[in-house]
């Protein structure tokens, strides 16, 4: 017993080999989230488990740091939503996690809000959430074990957890072995991770692919697609390299170069009353029912375009994608502001939408190429980057380019 007491580690070696250790462990990243009298407060954790589904409502714990300035009023609230964020959800949990402190004051703004049954802020388009009411708290070492009982559970259709191990964020994929060969160097792949938005990406991204095949300049393309919020997220997070997006709601940490412009315009029906006019003015859409987007920076970009006309938007839906939009517009229920160019005309599920000039003062639409600032881009990432800003400076769109197509 001497001898094993003898060449026992101390305290503080096993203190950073169990962090060692530790960092090893996969987990997935939550964001905590409490609302009541001591006000609205939150912040990151990954340590987050099952305790008992068992009890007389499911029973789940969270360790929270005594010296978090959340700690003391989550306690108070007696309340805490659990949300286990999307794998595209890296940017809320460093905003969470204080990395943004300088740069964002209210860590709310960095996504889309609901409130739960507890009073609980909830992430809008979470993963999971946890609705907790707070059953028992013990204290061990520096944190607080808070034991909560689930009172209300939201469940997203489809995703992957964002996952913290080795000290980094991850994805949860399934694990396959591939059969390798060897090759020369010359050889070896040259891959691209290029995100696009999800409306105006058939413009230019398939003839980019094309073309950058075709040069050899790359052999495989990760491309990844969607608003801007979830782009912005993918490249500040690593997980693309560039991103093709609108030009509004960046932040400082993303680089932009000019792709080319877009202006807005009206979608109506063909039998729409405003159909006859060849030019819609702000004063024409007034209480006429509109079909909006939901995503908050192109919500706000384009109800945003008749506020400043002096014109109230009446929203009577919102969705998500801009194929229902297009979809509702085409059935008579209302028009809609576009930004991605149109065709003369469109056609959807057999109903004719037509295009319309919106007249009215606004700053033309920015697609930008975009990464983050001072990342370090791939061969076929930097080769793209630069002549995009080459043939923007000499006021060539990149649509002209002839690996982009059109």
């Amino acid at each position: 017993m001497a001898e094993i007491q003898k060449n026992a580690p101390s305290s503080q070696d096993l203190k950073e080999k169990f962090f060692q250790g530790m960092s090893y462990a996969a987990a997935t990243v939550n964001v905590i989230t409490s609302d009541g009298p001591s006000g609205k407060v939150g912040l990151t954790v990954s340590a987050m488990s099952s305790v008992s589904a068992d009890t007389p409502r499911p029973t789940l714990l969270v360790c929270i740091n005594e010296n978090s300035a959340s700690a003391a009023p989550i306690l108070d609230n007696g309340v805490f939503c659990v949300n286990i964020l999307h794998d595209h959800q890296s940017f809320i949990s460093d905003v969470f996690a204080g990395r943004y402190k300088d740069e964002i004051e209210d860590k709310f703004k960095s996504t889309e809000w609901v409130t739960g049954k507890t009073g609980s802020p909830r992430v809008a388009d979470v993963l999971v959430g946890f609705d907790c009411e707070i059953v028992s708290t013990k204290k061990i070492g520096t944190h607080y074990v808070v034991f909560g009982e689930v009172v209300d559970i939201s469940i997203a259709q489809k995703g992957s957890a964002l996952i913290y191990a080795n000290r980094s964020y991850g994805a949860s994929q399934p694990f396959t072995v591939e059969k390798f060969t060897n090759f020369d160097a010359a050889d070896a792949p040259r891959s691209l991770s290029l995100g696009c938005f999800h409306t105006f990406g058939p413009y230019f991204v398939p003839g980019m692919i094309k073309g950058l095949t075709q040069s050899g300049t790359v052999t495989s393309v990760n491309l990844v697609e969607g608003d801007n919020r979830r782009l912005k997220e993918a490249v500040l997070a690593g997980e693309v390299e560039l991103a093709l997006m609108y030009d509004f709601d960046l932040c400082p940490d993303i680089e932009t170069t000019t792709v080319t412009e877009f202006t807005p315009y009206i979608l109506l029906a063909q039998n729409h009353p405003l159909a006859k006019k060849d030019t819609i003015r702000p004063k024409d859409l007034k209480n006429q029912p509109m079909i909006s987007i939901a995503e908050a920076a192109s919500r706000d970009h384009l109800e945003g375009i008749l506020r400043k006309s002096g014109i109230e938007p009446n929203v009577v839906f919102r969705s998500t994608s801009f194929e229902m939009m297009r979809g509702m517009v085409g059935h008579g229920l209302g028009f809609a502001l576009a930004l991605t160019k149109p065709a003369t005309s469109e056609s959807y599920d057999g109903k004719t939408i037509v295009v319309r000039k919106l007249d009215a003062e606004f700053m033309p639409s920015k697609v930008v190429l975009t990464k983050r600032k001072g990342g370090k881009l791939s061969d076929a990432a930097g080769q793209l980057w630069d002549e995009t800003q080459q043939n923007h400076h000499s006021k060539v769109s990149l649509k002209t380019l002839s690996y982009l197509g059109g």
